[in-house]
C-alpha cells in the first residue's frame, strides 16, 4: 500500500492531526492565525532596518528579493524544525495504536504549507506594491515551492529518525540552519562574489529555490532547465533517503521512545 492510500485510509486522523497541530501553535495568543501573515512581515521589516540602513544594501526590488529569500527559508526551517520532534512528541498515540508513524511528520508539514499559503498573499501584494506587473509566468513559482515541499518532508524524515535516537541533534540543526541561512544569500547579492563562489551556493538547495522564485519573479525570466534539474535532484534524492531511513529503522522507533 502506498504512501498516498495510507493517508487515505487513516485521512481522518490525519486531518485531526493537522487541525491540532494548527490550533496549537496559536494557543493562547490574541491575534491567532494572523500571525502567518505578521510573522515573516515583522521578520521582513527588522532585516530591512538592519541591513539597508546599518549595511547599506540596496537595488532594484530589493524589498522583494529580500522577502522572497526569508520566506522561502524560513517555510524550510519551520517544517524542518517542527517535522524533527514529529515522531518524539506523537509517541503516546503510535505506541498505542498501529498506525504509519509518517502521519505525525507530514501534519506538521501541512501546519508549515498553511503558513506559508498565507505568508504568499502578503509576499505578493508586496510584489504589486513594488511595481513588479502580475505575469501568467509567475504560476511558474509553483515548481520549486513543490519540490521544497517534497525536500522538507525528506529532511523532516530524516531529521525525526535521528531524534529517536540521539537528542543532541535538535541543537546541532539549530547551529546547521543559522549557517544554512547565511550560504543562502538572503540579505546579500552574489555577483560581487568570484564565480567559483557563486557555483558552490548551488550545492545549497534552499538557495536554488529561492534563485529559481527570484529568476521568475524579480528577472521576469524563466530559469535555465540545470537548474530545474537541480531543484528537483536535491527534493527526489533527500525524499528517497529520508524513505529509506524511515523503512530501515520503522520497528527500531519504539524501543527509543
Amino acid at each position: 500500500m502506498g504512501i498516498i492510500e495510507r493517508v487515505r485510509k487513516h485521512g481522518f486522523l490525519f486531518e485531526e492531526l493537522v487541525k491540532r497541530d494548527f490550533k496549537k501553535k496559536y494557543k493562547g495568543t490574541i491575534l491567532g492565525i494572523v500571525w502567518s501573515m505578521l510573522a515573516p512581515l515583522m521578520h521582513l521589516a527588522v532585516m530591512n532596518l538592519v541591513f539597508s540602513h546599518f549595511f547599506q544594501r540596496s537595488g532594484e526590488h530589493w524589498i522583494i528579493y529580500l522577502f522572497t529569500g526569508n520566506l522561502i527559508f524560513q517555510y524550510f526551517r519551520e517544517a524542518t524544525t517542527s517535522g524533527m520532534t514529529a515522531l518524539q512528541a506523537n509517541s503516546g498515540i503510535f505506541t498505542k495504536v498501529n498506525v504509519p508513524k509518517y502521519l505525525f511528520l507530514l501534519s506538521r508539514n501541512v501546519e508549515a504549507l498553511i503558513n506559508l499559503s498565507f505568508s504568499l498573499i502578503v509576499y505578493f501584494i508586496f510584489v504589486a506594491a513594488n511595481g513588479i506587473q502580475f505575469r501568467w509566468g509567475f504560476f511558474a513559482i509553483l515548481f520549486p515551492i513543490v519540490c521544497e515541499i517534497i525536500f522538507n518532508v525528506g529532511m523532516g524524515l530524516i531529521l525525526s529518525a535521528l531524534h529517536i535516537f540521539f537528542k543532541d541533534i535538535s541543537y546541532l540543526y539549530d547551529v546547521f540552519c543559522t549557517l544554512l541561512m547565511y550560504m543562502s544569500a538572503i540579505f546579500y547579492y552574489v555577483d560581487s562574489y568570484p564565480m567559483y563562489m557563486q557555483k558552490l551556493l548551488y550545492l545549497n538547495p534552499i538557495y536554488c529555490y529561492i534563485t529559481y522564485i527570484r529568476t521568475v519573479i524579480i528577472g521576469g525570466t524563466m530559469p535555465p532547465l540545470w537548474l530545474h534539474g537541480l531543484c528537483l535532484f536535491y527534493a527526489v534524492a533527500v525524499a528517497a533517503i529520508g524513505a529509506h531511513m524511515y523503512k530501515k529503522n520503522n520497528y527500531k522507533f519504539l524501543y527509543y521512545i
